[in-house]
């Protein structure tokens, strides 16, 4: 099985007609995926390579049923659309647009779980969402992804997605589902969120988690991990080396003092029971041996 999204999953894209969206968006259609509409407002009436625009997500979603959006705005734009979206029935909404002010996501958010607690938001700033061999929306490349589970992928940090997601193809280890959840200071989703669908999902059968610097995510994801998980979590943080106080790359990857750092992260990790990584590929090495001696 996959998680959040499937082979079922009808999609529309907010920003088709810009070069990003479409550049994505036919990517994510010639993959699979069910790319039914665009929206962008006063293009109506028109298409991209087929694929018909609209002036607002209502219609779009009244015209073709769509069920998620894939958000590929500029960032001022980008909190109205993903709340147009979910006013519209969107349940599932991807936004990849980085630079978005903190305040602005935390306002948008905030008001996504008041009013839309059906729409899940994937995002922003993050590289979207694979289930290999069924559906992707975002900007992770299909060619690295092998389908066939048993694994699956949840990260912070867009490259590194990248970089376990070929790694275990390499090795002939296929994903379930692979979800970026990016790392602005207000994700949609968080860690949590993903390894308890990845523990309720059957055909997810080990979890690759990784993480970085900033914030207290990974240490709330070690406490699920040790109370809740039942199955095996390879674990790696980035950041080891990171200067406190620093931004570094991600807009949450800070460290205050104490909390935040890559080695407080890794602790927790390891006395949740998770196997802990002190590389990119050593994470893989790591999966690999224990996908090949699962019972």
């Amino acid at each position: 099985m996959s998680i959040f999204v499937d082979e079922t999953t009808t999609v529309l894209v907010q920003g088709l007609t810009g070069g990003q969206g479409r550049f994505h968006g036919l990517r994510n259609r010639d993959y699979g995926t069910k790319v039914l509409a665009g929206v962008t407002p006063g293009k109506g009436g028109t298409d991209v390579e087929g694929v018909p625009i609209y002036d607002t997500v209502a219609e779009a979603v009244g015209a073709t049923g769509a069920t998620a959006s894939f958000v590929v705005v500029p960032p001022r734009f980008a909190c109205d659309a993903i709340l147009e979206a979910a006013k519209a029935g969107i349940t599932f909404i991807v936004c990849i647009t980085e630079g978005i002010p903190a305040q602005d996501e935390a306002l948008a958010y905030n008001r996504l779980v008041r009013e839309f607690p059906a729409t899940r938001l994937l995002g922003p700033n993050c590289p979207g969402i694979i289930s290999p061999g069924k559906t992707n929306i975002g900007i992770t490349s299909g060619d690295i992804a092998l389908a066939g589970g048993p694994v699956g992928i949840v990260s912070r940090s867009g490259t590194l997605t990248y970089q376990a997601l070929h790694e275990l193809s390499q090795q002939g280890i296929g994903q379930t589902t692979c979800v970026g959840i990016g790392g602005d200071p207000v994700p949609g989703t968080n860690f949590i969120d993903c390894l308890e669908a990845f523990e309720a999902d059957p055909e997810t059968r080990a979890v690759m988690m990784i993480g970085e610097i900033g914030g207290s995510e990974e240490e709330r994801a070690a406490e699920f991990i040790g109370s809740r998980m039942t199955k095996p979590v390879v674990a790696y943080i980035a950041g080891v080396t990171a200067p406190p106080g620093r931004k570094m790359g991600h807009a949450g990857a800070i460290i205050s003092g104490s909390q935040g750092t890559a080695q407080a992260k890794m602790e927790a990790l390891e006395t949740a029971g998770a196997v802990v990584a002190a590389n990119p590929t050593e994470a893989g090495e790591k999966m690999v041996e224990i996908v090949r001696n699962l019972p």
